[in-house]
């Protein structure tokens, strides 16, 4: 849709024709959902899936038959999310249907609503199923416990059952491209903090793996210097929120360095401990990095989710606010040289947290963020706001526009001694318009009563995702880590 950059159409090109003459498929009439089309890894089955914040809904059709009419999983029902895919007689569905973690379940082909569904992986409380593939023999899935991913692997038949082991303190591991439905290979990629993406063929039935690729890291690095950890920091409310940190190695650990704690917390999405090579510029100049797993994001399950949106969201920002202080008070971080860094929805994140806590932090980075929530929210016309209602709420309704108010960044700005913070933008950014970042910058500096710079960088050739190209964004990044290194006091 050119108006709200929404996908809501799916076409059909027959090759050698005028696309003029594309036929129309399937049309999203509901402005809150977004429609995709894939096909199966069986390639038996196309499907076209309309998502929601809370709801979706599938439809397939013989990849054969495309003239065929498409059929239904199951009607879209409000707070049912599911996916499926396919293999020998039975479609298998990833549901949240009674099940807030989700669980696996399948049915027949020709009997695809929920009321055929029998199960395959049940729920469970403690374990976020995240996605599956489906083999000729064997049933590959990735779960979420504890704030980390593990890859188990299964006979169909529920034989063999075990998981694939990894050493690191916090890593990231998922699915790699898995194309070929009839072998006993599964590929997948993984990465942490200390290792480069790197990708594996893992052998199902010997439980052996290799090493197919590896990202190269110029400049002589060595694994060996770097080292990581992870803690847990107690919310106010007595939660525990995990951090992930990674720093040299010959520097040792608690020794009180310049620290940079990261946080994202919304949208259900998890910030994994991945590879930075970039990153490598900060740590050999003394830095720690820390990210934080503030609720608002999936890491530790649904309920982490939910717990940080709508009227919940403020538990987001007191969990960074603890992460922060954890970080200083067990002797990681130098209580003078603390940095908080977010971008987009994590931009509102470090916005509120620069409000509630000033004291706290030398230095914060909002790279594109997303701080005017109330104004934004109630303009029904910008890309996205009526589809993330459910993210967010909608301010139309009193009890939302007063919580939206209570935190909205732009909105709390107050007379007081703010840290050093660099703002970034793009001018054709279409999710959080370069104006919100502009006058939020306004504000700060009119009332601000510390002598600290705040710094606006507008790209005007650039949107949310920043320059384009392939080393064009570590401009962007420099610009930051100079930012950080000057803050600190090292840039000799």
């Amino acid at each position: 849709d050119p108006e709200t950059l929404r996908s809501f159409r799916i076409y059909k090109h027959v090759l050698g024709t005028d696309p003029a003459t594309d036929a129309l498929v399937y049309e999203e009439k509901d402005d809150t959902f977004s429609v995709y089309v894939w096909r199966t890894n069986s390639q038996k089955y196309l499907v076209i899936g309309s998502f929601q914040t809370v709801s979706n809904e599938m439809r397939v059709l013989r990849a054969d038959q495309p003239e065929g009419r498409w059929t239904v999983v199951q009607p879209r029902e409000r707070d049912h999310e599911y996916t499926v895919d396919h293999h020998g007689e039975h479609l298998y569905v990833r549901t949240n249907l009674d099940a807030k973690n989700f669980r696996l379940m399948r049915t027949l082909e020709n009997k695809p609503g929920k009321e055929n569904w029998e199960e395959v992986i049940p729920h469970r409380d403690d374990v976020l199923l995240e996605e599956f593939e489906l083999f000729a023999n064997h049933l590959a899935v990735a779960e979420r416990r504890n704030g980390l991913v593990r890859l188990r692997v299964r006979g169909h038949d529920g034989s063999d059952d075990h998981y694939v082991d990894f050493d690191d303190p916090a890593w990231l591991a998922g699915f790699g491209t898995n194309a070929t439905p009839n072998t006993t290979t599964l590929r997948f990629t993984y990465t942490s903090m200390t290792t480069p993406a790197s990708v594996f063929d893992y052998d199902m039935t010997g439980k052996s793996r290799t090493l197919r690729k590896e990202q190269p890291v110029l400049g002589g690095f060595d694994k060996s210097l770097y080292a990581a950890d992870r803690v847990w920091a107690t919310a106010k409310d007595g939660t525990k929120v995990p951090i992930a940190l990674v720093y040299r190695k010959d520097l040792g650990p608690k020794s009180k360095r310049p620290t940079v704690l990261y946080g994202y917390g919304s949208y259900g999405y998890s910030l994994d401990a991945t590879f930075s090579s970039a990153r490598l510029s900060l740590l050999d100049r003394g830095f720690v990095w820390a990210v934080a797993n503030i609720r608002g994001g999936e890491e530790l399950g649904r309920a982490w989710y939910e717990d940080g949106k709508l009227l919940n969201k403020k538990n987001t920002f007191t969990d960074f606010v603890a992460c922060g202080e954890h970080l200083v008070a067990d002797g990681w971080a130098d209580s003078e040289r603390l940095y908080a860094m977010g971008g987009s929805a994590g931009g509102l994140l470090v916005g509120a947290v620069a409000n509630m806590r000033p004291d706290l932090w030398d230095g914060v980075i909002a790279a594109v963020p997303f701080v005017d929530v109330v104004t934004t929210m109630l303009d029904d016309t910008i890309p996205l706001t009526t589809s993330e209602y459910d993210e967010w709420g909608n301010p139309n309704e009193a009890a939302f526009y007063d919580y939206m108010l209570s935190y909205s960044p732009y909105d709390q700005v107050s007379a007081q001694a703010y840290p050093a913070m660099l703002v970034t933008s793009g001018l054709h950014d279409s999710q959080v318009q370069f104006w919100e970042p502009t006058k939020w910058v306004a504000k700060l500096r009119t009332v601000n009563t510390s002598s600290e710079p705040i710094l606006l960088h507008t790209n005007m050739d650039a949107g949310h995702g920043g320059k384009s190209g392939r080393f064009a964004r570590y401009r962007e990044v420099a610009l930051e880590y100079a930012f950080l290194v000057d803050q600190a006091g090292l840039l000799e």
